[in-house]
């Protein structure tokens, strides 16, 4: 199962329906946005208990058509990779009786969207370099 970005704001909007959803949507394509951008810049974005984008350079390479068997030239390119910040690790992994806190009317499956910073104060996202 996959959520999709209006999904997001969706899930946001309900989480916080003081804030306009135009302005919800404008504030999540805005972040991802400068998300982008930071990555095709080739920075590093670190968001502390979620995780770590990053941008790797993949050399070019001799592969093989799987097919034909024939050689094929792989140009060189970049790729985003992601690691899981240790909180987050540490709910994926989570038995699911204990994803979710008992005081939490969050449904175990749910945990994911319910991290600390989601109903709390905005965020501080460091992009570093």
């Amino acid at each position: 199962m996959c959520m999709t970005r209006s999904e997001l704001i969706e899930r946001i909007v309900e989480r916080a329906p003081h804030v306009p959803r135009r302005e919800v949507e404008a504030i999540v394509h805005a972040v991802f946005e400068q998300m982008s951008q930071a990555l095709i810049a080739g920075r590093r974005i670190e968001l502390r208990g979620f995780g770590v984008f990053c941008v790797r350079a993949r050399r070019a390479r001799t592969g093989r058509n799987p097919k034909t068997g024939q050689r094929v030239s792989v140009p060189a390119r970049r790729t985003l990779s992601f690691a899981a910040g240790k909180e987050l690790r540490e709910r994926l992994n989570a038995p699911p009786a204990t994803a979710a806190s008992p005081a939490s009317d969050t449904p175990p499956g749910e945990a994911l969207s319910s991290l600390p910073h989601a109903a709390g104060p905005p965020l501080s996202v460091p992009v570093t370099g």
